[in-house]
């Protein structure tokens, strides 16, 4: 009955929101104060509460109040890496801002008059707080920074926070927590492996506010995708060179997390038949933002685009660089290699894993976006494509590869899934280590939808096959 009533109210905040033709005061707390502090059990309620033809109303008709909606969820948020949220009340209204921001910020890159909103700089309001807050506003004007910055600033501060997104051994009291800005984010990271060996202990609770801000990064990223093609061809993502440059203190242990969580995941666990069916992996969401977010943060390359990046240095003095290609490529330790390899074979295999139970072991689905960062791995850092081409585990990369090119050769919508298969097979067939392991015998269980003709053929050939045999019949099958 209760959260009955807590939507009922959100979603009476809303209709009072869009039905208003006047601009709503800034200034009135009480007002803007609903749409996160109510408990919204997760963010299905706000995509419900707040339908789309509304958020588009709201664009046309009132501009000034969507405006100020976004100002003072932002505005939320900083307040709340500035007081390290401790307390559960800031736990609620920093997930309700990440999701009201998550639900709004489409609708605001789909205009073009709005496409540069959040990289104006705050407005007088801001600075008239500023002053009431005994601070002195025209420090601010000077060292005024865009909105898309602070917010980048302070949900990359939260996703660092103790108690909140990640585990905290040190136990402080009501009236003393850690500061944010001076916290040492590299002891907060995530998970053990590349660069870190401490594991923290698995919180669902912390997996999912992680997952629900890097969605809310994931969305601001996406901005580029509702530019007409060739419009931007030439001008970096904002977002994205920001989130990955020097200015973000909290670049390096974000990265490391990033990687480790997904390096380190296992979806069988144990082995228990169906407890996928029994248990909520939390851990799977997580993984499947990370990897994305990683794939968008190193699609974009400042090396492609010297010259106008070498104008805007001329201008601002500062040096673009994208720190997350930089670690990457500078990873050169064979137990860290081994690390990412046996991720990357642990979950590319995990679709072809035969069991005599049906439906008993957990599958991820997510192998083509696996597929797309092993190649921009292996592009990157070519210490790691040397340590893979002469590891035998390069074999366990090569089976799920050409399982995939078999399985999708007929079906139009996995076109995508295809190529980057070829591109990997083409970048990896490039050295000669890699003709030298195809001499292995194949001995996977993997079902192979082959013709009864080109198996008659292949048994004809050699009776002892090997994976070179497979690699050429499933060329000949996507061909075919």
């Amino acid at each position: 009955m209760g959260n009955a009533d807590t939507k009922l109210n959100f979603r009476k905040a809303v209709v009072q929101l869009t039905s208003k033709t006047q601009p709503i005061d800034p200034s009135d707390n009480t007002f803007w104060s609903q749409f996160w502090s109510e408990s919204i059990t997760n963010i299905q309620d706000v995509f419900t509460l707040i339908p789309a033809t509304e958020i588009r109303v709201l664009r046309e008709e009132c501009p000034s109040n969507l405006a100020t909606l976004c100002y003072k969820a932002v505005e939320r948020l900083v307040n709340a890496a500035d007081s390290s949220c401790a307390t559960q009340q800031e736990h609620s209204t920093v997930i309700n801002c990440v999701r009201i921001l998550s639900r709004l910020l489409p609708y605001i890159f789909e205009d073009p008059d709005w496409r540069s909103f959040f990289w104006s700089s705050l407005p007088s309001s801001s600075k008239q707080q500023f002053k009431d807050d005994g601070e002195n506003p025209e420090s601010h004007t000077e060292e005024s920074v865009p909105l898309a910055q602070s917010l980048l600033n302070a949900l990359c501060d939260l996703l660092f926070c103790p108690d909140f997104t990640v585990y905290s051994s040190k136990k402080f009291g009501p009236d003393k927590h850690e500061d944010l800005h001076s916290i040492d984010s590299c002891e907060f990271i995530w998970e053990a492996g590349v660069g870190f060996a401490h594991a923290a202990p698995h919180d669902p609770r912390l997996d999912n506010n992680r997952n629900e801000i890097l969605k809310l990064l994931l969305t601001c990223f996406s901005q580029a995708m509702y530019h007409p093609p060739g419009s931007e061809s030439e001008a970096p993502n904002k977002w994205v060179q920001h989130f990955t440059s020097p200015e973000n203190r909290h670049a390096l242990p974000l990265f490391t997390s990033l990687l480790n969580v997904l390096c380190a995941y296992d979806p069988v666990g144990l082995g228990l038949p169906y407890n996928h069916l029994l248990f909520t992996d939390s851990r799977e969401p997580l993984v499947e933002t990370a990897l994305q977010l990683l794939i968008v943060t190193l699609d974009w390359d400042s090396s492609s685009q010297c010259s106008q990046l070498n104008t805007i240095d001329e201008q601002s003095g500062m040096i673009h660089e994208n720190l997350f290609i930089n670690y990457l490529s500078r990873i050169h330790r064979e137990e860290d290699f081994a690390f990412m390899l046996h991720g990357f074979t642990r979950l590319l295999k995990n679709p072809l894993i035969q069991t005599y139970l049906p439906n008993s072991n957990k599958k991820v689905q997510n192998h083509q976006e696996l597929l797309v960062f092993f190649w921009k791995v292996c592009d990157f850092n070519k210490k790691f494509l040397y340590y893979v081409l002469k590891s035998s585990d390069v074999l366990d990369v090569l089976v799920p590869i050409l399982f995939h090119l078999n399985d999708s050769r007929a079906d139009q919508s996995r076109v995508g899934l295809m190529h980057i298969g070829v591109f990997i097979l083409l970048l990896l067939s490039g050295e000669r280590n890699f003709g030298v392991r195809l001499n292995k015998p194949y001995t996977a269980t993997v079902p192979m939808d082959i013709p009864v003709r080109m198996l008659t053929c292949w048994w004809l050939y050699s009776t002892r096959s090997s994976l070179q045999d497979i690699n050429v019949f499933s060329h000949c099958l996507t061909v075919y």
